[in-house]
């Protein structure tokens, strides 16, 4: 999906990357980029995990198994 500052966007972001190529050096991007993924991957983990609680709390209260409906007959 295209936006209108999505070029604007694009050049601050390659503007920040220079930079920090800059600032920390080369040498020490792909142990920052390694960091960075691995606390991304563990928070994906997480999230996964809190969810998995969440639907397994929430949907024995939502669907009544054995329930009759009183209303019908």
């Amino acid at each position: 999906m295209y936006h209108p500052r999505m070029p604007d966007l694009l050049l601050i972001l390659i503007v920040i990357l220079i930079l920090a190529i800059l600032w920390r050096g080369p040498k020490t991007l792909p142990k920052i980029g390694e960091a960075l993924g691995r606390g991304v991957r563990e928070a994906r983990s997480e999230a996964a995990k809190a969810q998995t609680e969440i639907q397994a709390r929430v949907t024995p209260a939502d669907e009544p198994a054995s329930r009759t409906d009183d209303r019908a007959g």
